[in-house]
């Protein structure tokens, strides 16, 4: 009867929608939770093993035996049916991982669908309700010590303040249609940590905060998310709810130490922390720094950018690591990776970018940089080198 069961157990996740995980749509399904019913991969298992088996109960679809009543009750659900019901009122602002997104993205999804089930019960979803306030560490922009700060998220307001100690006037003051958060756990240690990045005067500020709770972080991180995608709808009336939800928030494209020369191949190379975050391409000294030293807007390619291998026709660098180059319609600039693929790599993501239509929230970013500049409808750099 074992044999016949894991045989059946086999042929089960060949079905419709149970060849996926169920939750995070890796390809490749090694367990299953018997008493939820779903099909999941093995990192997911992992994470709903941590749940407890008061919660959920997990088995290897080929190394565990399995039994009559296990195997008739994920007949009855699999992945399809489960959604239908742990993912019946998930919000739109909800980001839903996928295999490659940060850990914590996906602890928490899991957490929130079978332990809290938020999406069944929508009163739990405590990030929609387009206010937010509570203390997270925040990163100093001098050195590395982080200090306890008050933040306050307003959606009525368009903003989200942080405050110093028990002062009535916010210490910054932002604006959330203007702010991206993408986690940073590389970069602040903690896999509880966001790197905030805003437009302050017409340049880019970074701020970096994180909670002890990954409940709390991500539930701050839903809330931006939450209340940007309600203020852009009232920017752009006409846009689709799914399509403006897909600039929420976004992971940097790629991030990475270059060498980049001036205008001028007597200029020279120096190294600096690349961070592709949409159509911005900044560069900082160092990767924790609170401010990039330049930025380059990356258009589309019917606006006169492209990406190249090797150097500029004319240029003549020697022993340089691997050479490319950006060109826009105001000058061209010059990159140097330590590494082929890295190179590849950095030339396949500004490619992406430069193919992707302009939305109207890239027009407005384009806007600022060219007002920073002093006008010009083509300029799409500034900086200090």
């Amino acid at each position: 009867m074992a044999d016949i069961n894991g045989r059946r157990v086999l042929e089960l996740v060949k079905k419709t929608g149970n060849s996926v995980c169920a939750d995070c749509n890796c390809q490749v399904t090694e367990y299953a939770s018997y008493n939820i019913g779903v099909f999941l991969c093995t990192q997911c298992a992992g994470i709903h093993r941590a749940l407890g088996t008061h919660i959920s109960k997990i088995k290897h679809l080929r190394l565990d035996k399995w039994e009559e009543s296990q195997v008739k009750h994920l007949e009855e659900v699999g992945n399809i049916v489960a959604k239908r019901k742990y993912e019946e009122r998930v919000p739109v602002c909800y980001r839903r991982p996928s295999e490659n997104d940060p850990q914590i993205l996906r602890e928490q999804w899991i957490r929130a669908k079978y332990q809290r089930e938020e999406f069944i019960h929508a009163e739990k979803q405590r990030y929609t309700r387009g206010t937010m306030e509570g203390f997270l560490f925040k990163r100093s922009k001098v050195d590395d010590s982080c200090k306890q700060r008050r933040f306050v998220l307003s959606e009525r307001e368009n903003t989200l303040k942080y405050y110093v100690s028990n002062k009535k006037e916010p210490k910054a003051e932002i604006r959330i249609l203007d702010m991206n958060v993408a986690f940073a756990p590389e970069k602040l240690k903690p896999p509880t940590s966001l790197q905030i990045t805003y437009i302050n005067q017409g340049s880019t500020r970074h701020i970096y905060v994180y909670h002890d709770d990954a409940e709390v972080i991500v539930e701050w991180y839903m809330a931006i998310r939450s209340a940007k995608l309600n203020l852009l709808q009232v920017a752009h009336p006409t846009q689709p709810e799914m399509e403006l939800a897909q600039s929420l928030t976004q992971d940097f494209l790629k991030e990475g130490f270059l060498c980049k020369t001036g205008p001028k191949p007597s200029d020279g190379f120096k190294r600096r922390w690349f961070t592709l975050d949409g159509r911005k391409l900044m560069y900082h000294d160092q990767k924790l720094d609170p401010y990039p030293k330049g930025e380059i807007f990356i258009g589309h390619l019917s606006d006169g950018y492209s990406i190249h291998t090797g150097q500029p026709v004319g240029w003549k660098l020697k022993d340089v690591g691997f050479i490319f180059h950006v060109k826009t319609p105001s000058r061209s600039f010059v990159f140097s990776a330590e590494r082929s693929d890295d190179r590849n790599e950095w030339i396949a993501a500004l490619q992406m970018v430069i193919s992707r239509p302009m939305s109207p929230q890239d027009s407005f970013l384009r806007g600022i940089l060219v007002k920073k500049r002093g006008g010009g409808s083509v300029v799409s750099f500034f900086s200090n080198r």
